[in-house]
Order: structure tokens, then sequence, then C-alpha cells
């Protein structure tokens, strides 16, 4: 959600700033724009819709001289999608770029009417520039941290002042990152914008200015402060499609080794994975995706380890008022590492002195920082904004961290069989993967339809979540998903003749209760698809069958399936995949 990117070196400042706006499409984005600079002399170029146009409008211009710039991808959340919306915004000497949401920018806005300042876009950016052109005097690093005195909400901020060849960066709860190396320096809303370039970090925290020249120096409450430069390693193959049509195919595809990567160090030890014997409760928090991953978790903890489990999505969870037990863990999710509301779920633990666990796969995140322990899971950089491999390695840690927890309370004797699951998942992943073609005859079936039911029970209606939300993701279908049992209550009222209805079934106890839920809709005309394990069978068209394995790894299977038939049909009906309409990959904001 909105990418910001900056660049102070001895070379061309655009090339930098398109091609970290290109690493941050997957954020997702409706404008861009730069802001240029040199000697003394600004330059702003915006456009409306894709990088392509702004490319456009730039290489209309000589503009390779300019060695400072600042860069920004919008997603409209404070005014509609228009031109003078777009970032880059100048009010008086300042220009800036802005990732987060200012919560009282219309009550500063109505202060600084009165003033005599004219505003020429709707958003609550506009309104940062003028407050710190308001108070601008010649020592800078007070004149910023003065004038967001006045401001509540968050901001990763990179600012150029006319007439000053420096580029200021500031942060409240919205993630920001600055590169180094010998002549350049850089400053992005994410590594990836910039890792091309340098693996030498500087990891701002919350009320931090930072000043980009020649050195970079960062100032807290006007003071200097020692900041550490980190090296990080990355494996640059991610941004490749490597022969995909895209990268939400690659990146299922790269499940089997990413399953491999994760699990194999935990499964040789497991002593590395968290206690969790001394908790009474364990609270699973995520949004989207990584709380669905949290419900395949919360059903193993509680059916297989007797532990009592709660599954919230974070911008809920947040704001309720939990009563706490001494002996609770909090588990965190997240791909990024940055979502906004499962950060503010990681504070509110941490002020009622509450365990925290992070799965996450993003190691330098705010929440992997800032979390009592981790697992991270080894997914890479997930470039397409459905998340697919992620999710699946966030569900196999949980069910992994289940099945320890089981075994530790000697609710379970002989884990070897369970073990050997694990090891070999990545080759029964692959194996699904592999069969792509035998799912296709599901996606004609779907393609041309706008109504979709996803049906199961228990563990089984976990998958069915991920499943309806993977497919409406990128098919732009409408999809639900449904607990079986639920159907009478109303649901069923919605059945028409023709309309898909997806049932997953691999819970031996609950089996024959969902599949005569199956047969009702079946018998109001649904044109059914079963998913099931090759014992419980059926004999039934539109079948597909999984391998008999426990419920600690049947998951592992059944998802593969769910994101190639999302995946086919959304090219089926010409969907842009990768960068789905109005999703963003990281939501950093409310």
């Amino acid at each position: 959600m909105c990418g910001i990117i900056g660049y102070k070196g001895k070379n061309s400042a655009v090339e930098v700033l398109i091609k970290g706006l290109k690493n941050l499409e997957y954020r997702g984005y409706d404008s861009a724009g730069v802001a240029l600079y040199k000697n003394k002399e600004l330059k702003v170029i915006k456009s409306v819709g894709k990088i392509s146009k702004l490319e456009e409008k730039i290489n209309n211009e000589n503009l390779d001289t300019y060695n400072i710039g600042i860069a920004h991808t919008r997603w409209a959340t404070n005014g509609a999608v228009t031109l003078e919306n777009a970032h880059p915004h100048t009010v008086g000497k300042v220009t800036l770029v802005h990732n987060g949401i200012i919560e009282n920018a219309e009550e500063v806005k109505r202060n600084l009417e009165a003033e005599g300042v004219v505003f020429n876009s709707d958003t609550d950016t506009e309104v940062v520039a003028a407050i710190i052109n308001k108070y601008l005097e010649e020592d800078v690093i007070s004149s910023i941290t003065n004038a967001l005195k006045n401001l509540k909400g968050s901001y990763a901020l990179g600012i150029i002042i006319d007439g000053d060849e420096k580029i200021y960066v500031a942060k409240n709860k919205s993630p920001l990152v600055l590169g180094v190396t010998k002549d350049e320096k850089f400053f992005a809303s994410d590594v990836t914008a910039i890792n091309d370039y340098t693996n030498e970090f500087i990891f701002m925290d919350d009320g931090e200015i930072g000043v980009i020249d020649d050195e970079v120096t960062i100032y807290k409450d006007k003071k200097e402060i020692p900041k550490k430069i980190e090296t990080i390693e990355f494996d640059l193959s991610s941004k490749d499609k490597q022969g995909y049509k895209h990268y939400m195919l690659k990146e299922i595809n790269e499940e089997p080794i990413r399953l491999e990567k994760t699990l194999i160090p935990y499964l040789d030890d497991l002593s590395k994975l968290p206690n969790l014997r001394k908790y009474d409760e364990i609270h699973i928090i995520g949004c989207g995706s990584a709380m669905y991953a949290g419900m395949v978790g919360k059903t193993l903890l509680e059916e297989k380890a007797d532990v009592r489990t709660i599954c919230e999505v974070a911008s809920e969870y947040r704001y309720k008022n939990v009563i706490y037990d001494k002996r609770t863990l909090v588990i965190l999710i997240s791909q990024s590492g940055e979502t906004a509301d499962t950060i503010a779920t990681l504070e509110k633990a941490k002020e009622n002195n509450i365990d925290t666990l992070a799965i996450v796969n993003v190691k330098t995140s705010t929440i992997a920082r800032k979390s009592d322990n981790q697992i991270f899971i080894e997914a890479g950089e997930e470039v397409a904004v459905a998340t697919t491999k992620a999710y699946l390695l966030q569900a196999a840690v949980l069910s992994l961290l289940s099945l320890k927890l089981a075994y530790d309370k000697g609710m379970i004797e002989d884990i070897s069989s369970y073990l050997d699951e694990f090891r070999n998942i990545s080759k029964y992943v692959k194996n699904i993967i592999d069969k792509e073609n035998d799912y296709k005859s599901v996606v004609s079936l779907i393609k041309d339809k706008e109504d979709i039911f996803f049906i199961g029970r228990k563990l089984d209606y976990a998958m069915c979540l991920e499943g309806s939300l993977k497919l409406k993701e990128v098919s732009y279908i409408h999809s639900e998903a449904y607990q079986a049992g639920e159907l009478k209550h109303g649901t069923i009222s919605l059945i028409e003749e023709g309309m898909p209805v997806f049932s997953i079934i691999t819970d031996d106890e609950v089996a024959d209760k969902t599949y005569s839920n199956l047969l009702e809709v079946a018998s109001r005309g649904a044109t059914t698809i079963l998913i099931t394990k090759k014992s419980l069978k059926q004999d039934i068209d539109n079948e597909i069958l999984v391998d008999d394995m426990s419920d600690f790894t049947i998951s592992l299977l059944v998802i593969p399936i769910l994101q190639i038939i999302a995946y086919y049909t959304a090219l089926e009906r010409g969907c842009d995949i990768d960068k789905p309409k109005n999703l963003a990959k990281s939501v950093t904001v409310e």
C-alpha cells in the first residue's frame, strides 16, 4: 500500500527511482510521481495509472543530470485518483512523498487555511508539506521535529527542501529503511525497492528523523543518535519470473523447495521450536490469508493439543477489550512483517506484558524485530499480491507447532510417522502441482460464473476460507466460504441452477455430515466440486483426490490445488493476476 523511494548520489536519480517504483508495484498503486533536484532546480512529474505512463512523461524531458530525487506510488486512501492528488506534493519550499495516514489532517488543514494557505489537492500529504513549510527555519531538524508534533497518525516521509542539497526522512508507524554505499544513499518503504544497489541498511524507528547527504545522520528529539548498519544478503532470483507467465504461478511452483527449507531445520531438532506447553491460552492474530493460516493452527491446537485457542483478524482484535491470562501467548502472522493492524496487536500484547511469537517472512521487518520470539518462514520474496507460498509455509509452521505441543503433552505417543509426513511433504506437494492439468476441467466449470460457494467443517472450513479468498482476489468472482452446517440457516436460499459449490472433505469424523450438505445443494441444481482424500472417495463427477495424510499435513496438499484453480480461472478471465485491482501486498495503514 503506497511505496516511497529516494536517492542521492553521483549518478542519475531517474533510473534508480523508476526501477525502485517498479520493485514496489506489488504493494498496489493507482498513480505515481517523482521529484528531482539539482543546483536549486526542482522538477516534479506525476501521472495517473501505471508507472509506464510516468516513464513516458520522463522520457520527454532531459533529466539524466539530476542526482537527487524522491518518488512515490500512491494507492488512493485520501482523495480520488487524480493528478492533483498524486505525490510528490509541494508547499512553499517543501516537497515530499508520504506513506501512511494523518488522522487529524482535516483539523490541521482548516487551521492552515485560516492562515491563508491554499491547498491544491484533497490529500493529507499536502497538509504535511504545508505544516513543515510553516515551521521551516534554518535549523531543519528542529523545524521538522516541531512541525510533526502537530500531526497524529502514521507517516514515512521523504523530504526535499528548496535550496538544500540534502534529503530528509522521518518515520512514525510506517516502515522506512535507508540503504548506504560509499557513494550512494537511498531510502525506501521496503528493502525490495533498493536491494539491487546495496545490502547495507539502516532501519529507522518511530520518532526518528534522518538526514541523507554524503553520509547518513539520524536524530531523535533533535539529538543525533547512533544507528547500526545491518548487512543482509538477498536471493535476487525471486524478482525473475524464470520463464513462468506470472509470478503467482512461479511462486506456487516454488512451494515444495520452500517447504523443505522452512521445515527441515526444525524436523532435525524439534527443540528449536518454541515451548508452547507453558501457555494455557493462545491467541493467533493476522489479516487476510495470514489469519486463515491461523485458522488451520487454531483447529489443530485445539483438536490435537487441547489448548484453548482463539484466532481473530488483527483489525478487530486491536480494538477489543482482551482479557489476558498471564499464561497467554499471542502469535502474530504476517508475510511482510509490516501489516499495520498486526503491529498494533503486537504493541497491545507488549503493553500487557504478554509473550509474543511472530511467524514472519521478512527478517528485518518491524514485527520480526519487536516480537519476543520468531519463527521465520523461508518463502523468499513473494512478488504476486495474492499470497501463495507464504500462506502455505505459515500453515505448515503452525501445523508443526501443534504436533510438537501434542507430543510434549503426551497426547501423541509415537511422533515418528507424523514427522515422516512432514519430511516428505515437499514431494507430495510437488506431485500435486505437477498434476495442474487435472484441475483445469474445474476451471472450465467456474470461469464464466459470478457467484461461488465453498463449504466445509472444522479444518476443512479453514481451508475453504483461503480457497475462497484466493479465487475472489485474482479472478474477481464473488465467492464465499461457509461452515457446511450453516447452509440451512439462510444461505441455501441463494443456491441456483448451475451455481458452483466447492466442498472440502478430509476430516473422517464429519465427512458424512459435510457430504450430505453437498448432496443438498446438488439437489437444488448446484454444480458440485469435491476435494477429498482417497479413503473418502465418493465416485461423483468433479472429484479431486489427494493422498491420505494426517490432519497435521492434509491442508498442505489441498491448498495448492485451490491456488492453481484460482490462477487458471483468473487467466481464463483475462485478469491482472499478479497485481489484482484495488489490492495491496503490504497493508501498512489501517
